[in-house]
């Protein structure tokens, strides 16, 4: 009778021709995805702020409403006022509504235009993404009031050459960055109602409430009743954004600004971006 001892040999390395092979495309998909630089993102929301119609027609009218508000003032006003700080005025009223609108525009976009799910799926940091659009929204608003000095610069050398008298340069550079100021605070506004809002007609609309409704019942205030006088320049964050398009703020003036600007600005700001980062994207 014999036994028969049963051995196992140690296991064998692989063979090269045994390893199973990863298709590249899924290599691929198993790597980290890299993060997208923030100029890049800058970019990307400064493009799609010209993409749609409504966009860019917005960004045309910028220079279009410029020309158009020089001429009239070439074409209508006395010639003693044919002053650079004219133009400036009759240029910056439209501004004023404009660059809110586009501000506006790129937030409620991504809600409205159903843009988001992409956007955010490509970038998943909300907030890389707002902020980008917050930059491209600054760097909007300086340009074009560069453009409109530019227009308005153009209309008093025309001015002076159609009346014979000297070009008055009568807006100092104090003064002209309080009026960039202004604008990029106005422009502030309409990013934390698209933010809040996320709705392109509820932006729109809000900001028109803001600016003539709540302006008008605050100067009815003051006009009739002398409390709000004195609480006035502590509560109307617009009273205080309009001493800006006439001057820099001085002294107090600027903590009135300051104190104004939370509730009406600071807060809802807060609140918006809060909102954003867990609103649901369809």
């Amino acid at each position: 009778m014999s036994t028969t001892t049963a051995t196992t040999s140690p296991a064998s390395p692989a063979s090269p021709a045994s390893t199973p092979r990863i298709p590249a495309a899924a290599a691929r998909r198993t790597e980290p995805l890299t993060r997208p630089p923030f100029s890049r993102l800058v970019l990307v929301e400064l493009r799609k702020m010209f993409d749609t119609r409504a966009g860019f027609w917005l960004m045309a009218s910028v220079g279009i409403l410029a020309v158009v508000a020089t001429g009239a003032v070439i074409a209508f006003a006395p010639d003693e006022v044919l002053t650079f700080g004219t133009f400036a005025t009759a240029i910056g009223v439209p501004m004023t509504v404009l660059l809110p609108m586009i501000t506006i525009l790129s937030i409620t976009s991504e809600w409205s235009q159903r843009s988001g799910l992409g956007t955010f799926t490509m970038v998943p940091h909300r907030g890389r993404v707002i902020a980008a659009k917050a930059v491209g929204s600054v760097l909007i608003g300086v340009v074009s009031m560069f453009v409109a000095l530019g227009v308005g610069a153009l209309g008093t050398l025309v001015g002076s050459l159609l009346t014979g008298l000297d070009p008055v340069w009568d807006v100092t550079v104090g003064q002209f960055t309080a009026i960039v100021g202004a604008n990029l605070i106005n422009m502030a506004i309409g990013f934390m109602l698209g933010v809040l809002t996320r709705s392109s007609a509820a932006g729109i609309v809000g900001y028109f409430v803001y600016s003539f409704v709540f302006t008008t019942v605050s100067e009815m205030l003051a006009a009739f009743q002398d409390w709000w006088v004195d609480a006035r320049p502590w509560a109307d964050f617009q009273y205080n954004q309009g001493i800006l398009f006439e001057r820099l703020p001085e002294g107090q003036e600027w903590l009135h600004l300051a104190v104004s600007s939370l509730p009406w600005l600071v807060l809802p700001l807060a609140l918006g971006l809060w909102l954003v980062s867990r609103a649901e994207v369809k």
